[in-house]
């Protein structure tokens, strides 16, 4: 019992560390140790992200033509993924480039390295922001949306991409705290958006007091207001300089080589996430043309369900991005191969808990979102089918976060071209069109598909290329 009491205090201490967001060298002690202060606040923050899109399809979920409020968020969702592409891919930048120099440390060229990506970021964003809001009828109406759809939708999405700054920013400077080892900052960024968003989502929603209802448009609205308040937090720890990293106004002159060194890690990363979305929405436009409006609806609802279970292991994950880049950067190659490896096992555990709770108790999770019948049958039957491969989900976005924290953005990126464009695309349409399988048979290709990306890129890792990497 005493050694058991001793594991519990062991582990409360940790936790406390972890969440305030306590210091340590990542590049000595132990691995089990080090993953475990990294991935709580991680795990945490990416649990936050997930739950911003689970509290707006909560709330239109319970509107009037709830279907085709659904149907908005879904695919506006689908079109984000573009947006989040390109903010995963210059945070994943960001955190191979600042973790590399935390190893070496060198914080000055660390904090240097961080204001140069969101230099660079904040110009393309711009750009696509821009070109979303003027084309958004057209973009609903291309990702399949009916005309009722657009119509309701239209300024929905409109100022969801006119946001595409603030998410951006949001991933990227996460990115460059997770570089740095200070998950905690990261995660309470995400708290306070969550907060801020579960709050004022209803109240725009709805209408309360002197704000008027705006429906639909009114969760845009709050999820905008969340996001951005906080990334009004994260700058506020940026100049104040919490940890190793402090931002001065010098720091975002222009240098040409850093910023084409980032381009360099970033261009093949944005490119990996965005194989991945574009397969995401030829799915989506699958599953609304051979399901109607409902097959449509519980397709996306079963997405946000598994994405809400899916970004917390993408957080654990990231620990791995994180000691690989720090442990490259102090010569530790060893100790940055042995801490994937753990990584992975917790990962794996983790996800097939979650798999259990999908097949035990799916139903309810989805009967949460909507009270459409024929919406909760597809939903829960994507459910059950795509979790199948939840185990081998979590040990590939390891091999991935690991391949990306070394600044190794090629791989993955060829990878996902293969098992995305290649594969599941043609396989999805085999199987629900040719096959007439209809959506089940884009959710059959779906854990296909990641089963056999995982252990392509699981061999790829064994043979180290990435160890070699500079950045």
């Amino acid at each position: 019992m005493t050694a058991y009491n001793d594991k519990a205090k062991t582990f409360l201490v940790l936790l406390k560390k972890s969440l305030r967001g306590e210091e340590m060298d990542y590049t000595r002690g132990g691995i089990r140790r080090a993953v475990f202060m990294l991935a709580i606040p991680m795990m945490l923050e990416m649990a936050m992200e997930s739950v911003f899109a689970v509290v707006d399809l909560y709330f239109v979920g319970h509107l009037e033509h709830s279907s085709q409020a659904i149907q908005t968020v879904g695919l506006t969702e689908s079109v984000l993924t573009i947006v989040y592409s390109l903010a995963i891919g210059m945070s994943m930048a960001a955190t191979a480039v600042v973790a590399r120099r935390v190893g070496e440390k060198n914080p000055v060229a660390a904090a240097h390295a961080g204001a140069q990506a969101i230099l660079v970021s904040t110009v393309i964003t711009l750009i696509l922001s821009a070109v979303g809001m003027i084309y958004s009828p057209q973009i609903l109406s291309l990702m399949g949306g009916s005309p009722e759809v657009v119509k309701m939708g239209t300024p929905f999405i409109r100022i969801m991409m006119g946001s595409s700054l603030v998410i951006m920013l949001l991933f990227l400077i996460n990115g460059i705290f997770r570089g740095a080892g200070n998950a905690a900052i990261a995660m309470k960024s995400l708290w306070l958006a969550n907060l801020c968003n579960i709050i004022l989502c209803p109240v725009f929603i709805n209408g309360f007091g002197p704000i008027p209802a705006f429906g639909l448009t009114g969760a845009a609205i709050a999820t905008c207001i969340g996001r951005s308040t906080g990334v009004i937090y994260q700058v506020w720890h940026l100049v104040k300089g919490n940890g190793q990293l402090k931002f001065l106004l010098s720091h975002y002159l222009p240098d040409k080589k850093l910023i084409l060194s980032i381009i360099k890690i970033s261009v093949p990363g944005t490119f990996q996430f965005i194989i991945a979305s574009c397969s995401w929405i030829v799915l989506a436009r699958l599953v609304a043309d051979t399901g109607a409006e409902e097959g449509s609806a519980g397709y996306q609802t079963a997405l946000r369900l598994m994405m809400f279970f899916m970004l917390p292991a993408w957080g654990l994950s990231n620990a791995a991005a994180t000691l690989v880049g720090q442990n490259l950067g102090a010569k530790e190659t060893g100790r940055a191969e042995e801490s994937v490896m753990k990584t992975m096992k917790y990962n794996v555990i983790f996800m097939g808990v979650v798999t259990v709770l999908f097949f035990t108790v799916g139903h309810l999770f989805v009967s949460f979102f909507t009270n459409d019948l024929a919406v909760r049958e597809v939903a829960l039957k994507a459910m059950r089918i795509m979790s199948s491969g939840f185990i081998f989900y979590g040990m590939g976005m390891v091999m991935i976060n690991a391949f990306n924290g070394a600044g190794d953005t090629w791989t993955p990126t060829r990878i996902n071209f293969v098992g995305f464009w290649l594969f599941q695309i043609p396989f999805a349409y085999l199987l629900a069109v040719t096959a007439k399988l209809g959506p089940v048979g884009v959710f059959i290709a779906i854990p296909v598909t990641e089963t056999m990306i995982t252990l392509v890129s699981f061999v790829l890792f064994r043979r180290g290329k990435w160890k070699s990497i500079r950045v």
